[in-house]
């Protein structure tokens, strides 16, 4: 059976709606891209890079095409299409007991589709919430 933290997540996706993404997370939670060299924590740098990776990868073509859970866990796997670029990758989802994401991880293929991406992404960004860009930005390694 799917953990209802999860139906949430995919219901969330499937509606292209992020509204209730804020309440999925929990206040702690880790958020590790597949191009920022360090981990962003807390809810509002997590929100703001899933709410960027909802605008850039959630486009009609974004489909979970396996999915494997344990304990308190799941691996999802997904393909998209930006920008005529195949992408291929993994989220990596953990919750505590209160059903609330506290750690989020993406790992994405080929490198093709990392550079894309990381265009991709750090525009969204920039256009979400430039102010919080400047140390965050894709490609940071701050």
């Amino acid at each position: 059976m799917k953990p209802a933290v999860i139906q949430a997540w995919q219901a969330m996706l499937g509606n292209h709606s992020t509204d209730a993404l804020d309440a999925l997370l929990a206040d702690d939670v880790v958020f590790e891209s597949p191009v920022v060299f360090r981990p962003q924590a807390g809810r509002a740098l997590t929100s703001l890079y899933l709410r960027a990776a909802d605008a850039v990868l959630n486009n009609g073509s974004f489909r979970y095409v396996g999915e494997w859970y344990a304990a308190g866990s799941a691996v999802l796997e997904f393909e998209a299409q930006v920008r005529c670029v195949a992408v291929n990758g993994v989220d990596m989802i953990w919750w505590n007991d209160a059903g609330r994401i506290v750690r989020f991880k993406v790992m994405v293929r080929p490198l093709q589709a990392i550079g894309v991406l990381r265009e991709q992404m750090g525009a969204e960004l920039q256009r979400l919430a430039p102010e919080a860009v400047r140390a965050t930005a894709p490609g940071s390694r701050s």
